[in-house]
């Protein structure tokens, strides 16, 4: 364990704080209590380092730290405080005196806490873990529900009946094998068919993907997605009550064609031509739904994916609390259940590399609808896409939300969002440049995003960053 000075300033030259990586100035002192929390925080996180000495805003410098000059103390009362280890260094940068926390990662299936206080890090604070996160920790040590047998005792030709075999192997772009033991031996090297000694069984996975229909799986049935249509604006009136009846890779095209023909039609008049469009572009329902399929808590039992349609918009949700925080989906990726996505990747149904989301705020863009609303509900999470509305119609709500979606993807795009780049998403001629510039100011006041720094203070050649870059 030993840092150089070398190391710390390769540290500094990242272009955010990472999950395993917190500076703090702490000059002169530095607050024991915070010190504890933020300890947990990053064990919890999977452990990392915590640099004190070092000013947490760009370009970091080393201010150095007069704070716990008795190391070997320190890290005994840390060791009485938490209960776990936390190695102290100090490191005589030539610009000051630097401490690095090297902090342990919370043990498999345990989560470390402060007086009851489950911490973890969201932006520049600390907050308590959810509920769901909490479950999926304490939940580690168990067997993976997916990778459990949910139909046992079965022989080939019931497999076969059970499974969609044919639309698997053409979603793989594989030639179908010439006889039954080469479809079966597939299946359980794909590790969703198990020989036992009654027979094969079926895992969950290999049921909740390629079932011809849920139902004949009796603990598969609830997972099914459900489409229900509303005749207005709200959930009074239900129209129609769908439940997708197949497996979610066999049945995806067929679940996304149906969303499609419920949706409601809008004129739009594009070169002096009136044509009727769809109220959102399949692009955006087809990566929402996969996403939502994906990335929902398959613990939480009586619950599924659902798309709801209204007649102004669409409201897709899953069961679960999302693992990233909902402002940080157009950057950051995490998948909750690896080898479900990993198994739609190569069916070509995701991409599982964090651009889905881009391309559904990009789609908007493009379509000059109102940016989607990614919100955390208890135990759920809903994306709200809608149909297209003016800028005039447009709450101070919608342009904050679509200002700071704009600013990220620029970001994600190695580029910058400016006043200009900002008219151009909603429309706007130069002659309301002023307009853009009031949600602009708007979007900082609420902490989204912030000015680039390093082009100085000129307003004409201004640009703007989201809050976390």
């Amino acid at each position: 364990m030993t840092t150089t000075p070398e190391q710390i300033d390769l540290w500094r030259q990242l272009p955010s704080e990472t999950q395993r990586l917190e500076f703090k100035e702490g000059k002169n002192q530095y607050d024991t209590r915070k010190l504890h929390k933020y300890c947990v925080a990053l064990a919890n996180e999977g452990g990392g380092y915590l640099l004190l000495g070092i000013a947490d805003k760009p370009p970091r410098a080393v201010v150095g730290t007069q704070a716990f000059t008795d190391t070997i103390v320190t890290a005994e009362k840390l060791f009485q405080a938490l209960g776990f280890r936390v190695d102290i260094e100090e490191v005589a940068h030539p610009d000051g005196r630097v401490l690095v926390f090297h902090i342990p990662p919370r043990p498999r299936g345990t989560a470390y806490h402060l007086e009851g206080a489950y911490l973890m890090r969201s932006g520049e604070e600390l907050v308590p873990m959810s509920e769901d996160q909490l479950r999926r920790i304490f939940s580690e040590g168990e067997p993976d529900w997916l990778e459990e047998h949910t139909r046992t005792g079965l022989d080939g030709g019931e497999v076969v009946e059970l499974l969609d075999t044919q639309g698997f192997f053409e979603l793989l772009k594989q030639p179908y094998p010439t006889d039954r033991s080469g479809v079966v031996d597939r299946l359980k090297r794909e590790r969703l068919l198990d020989e036992t000694a009654n027979g094969y069984a079926i895992r969950r996975l290999g049921a909740l993907l390629l079932a011809k229909r849920l139902v004949d799986f009796p603990d598969m049935e609830r997972k099914a997605p459900r489409v229900v249509v509303y005749t207005g604006t709200s959930k009074l009136e239900t129209r129609l009550d769908y439940t997708a009846p197949k497996g979610y890779a066999v049945g995806f095209q067929d679940l996304i064609g149906f969303v499609m023909s419920q949706l409601p039609q809008n004129e739009v008049v594009e070169n002096a031509l009136r044509q009727e469009m769809k109220l959102v572009p399949d692009i955006v329902i087809r990566e929402l739904v996969a996403n939502a399929l994906i990335h929902q808590d398959l613990s939480v039992t009586g619950a599924s994916v659902m798309i709801e349609i209204f007649s102004n918009r669409v409201e897709i949700s899953n069961p679960g609390e999302p693992i990233v925080p909902v402002e940080r989906f157009i950057d950051g990726y995490q998948s909750r259940n690896e080898r479900l996505a990993d198994l739609m990747r190569r069916m070509n149904i995701c991409e599982e590399k964090s651009s889905g989301i881009d391309k559904v705020v990009h789609a908007a863009e493009v379509y000059q609808l109102p940016a989607p609303d990614f919100r955390a509900g208890h135990r759920r999470t809903v994306a709200t896409l809608y149909g297209p509305r003016q800028f005039e119609d447009m709450d101070r709500e919608d342009r904050i939300r679509a200002c700071y979606q704009h600013c990220a993807l620029k970001w994600v795009m190695s580029e910058r969002m400016t006043n200009q780049s900002l008219r151009e998403r909603f429309g706007l001629p130069e002659s309301k440049s002023a307009i853009a510039s009031q949600v602009i100011a708007a979007t900082i006041e609420v902490g989204m995003i912030k000015p680039d720094e390093r082009v100085g203070a000129s307003r004409k050649f201004a640009r703007y960053l989201p809050f976390w870059a």
